[in-house]
């Protein structure tokens, strides 16, 4: 089993930066199994961002060149950077967990707001 914590929501205004976090604990593969998927208000959940199993970032199209997800082996701890924020980005955003590359993501964390204003 893992556990999956994440932070770094909150509020901001377009056009700027908010900087995810997610803790992994318990029995993780790699910590390039982790990804990020958002999911906002009547909207189907999307994978936003994840690593290829050579361990290179993979985007949505909505955010290729605006988000980058980093990892921190040594702090079991995935990043997700997003500048340049849009209001389409409003969404709650999940940490999710893969045994590996392609299989599904089957573990999630509780998910955490992100809010961009005008």
């Amino acid at each position: 089993q893992v556990q999956l914590v994440e932070s770094g929501g909150g509020l901001v205004q377009a056009g700027g930066s908010l900087r995810l976090s997610c803790a992994a604990s318990g029995s993780i593969f790699s910590i390039s199994s982790l990804g990020w998927f958002r999911q906002a208000p009547g909207k189907q959940r999307e994978l936003v961002a994840s690593f290829s199993i050579s361990g290179i970032g993979v985007y949505a199209d909505s955010v290729k060149g605006r988000f980058t997800i980093s990892r921190d082996n040594a702090k079991n701890t995935v990043y997700l950077q997003m500048n340049s924020l849009k209001l389409e980005d409003t969404a709650v955003y999940y940490c999710a967990y893969r045994r590996t590359a392609p299989w599904p993501f089957g573990s999630w964390g509780q998910g955490t707001q992100v809010t961009v204003s005008s």
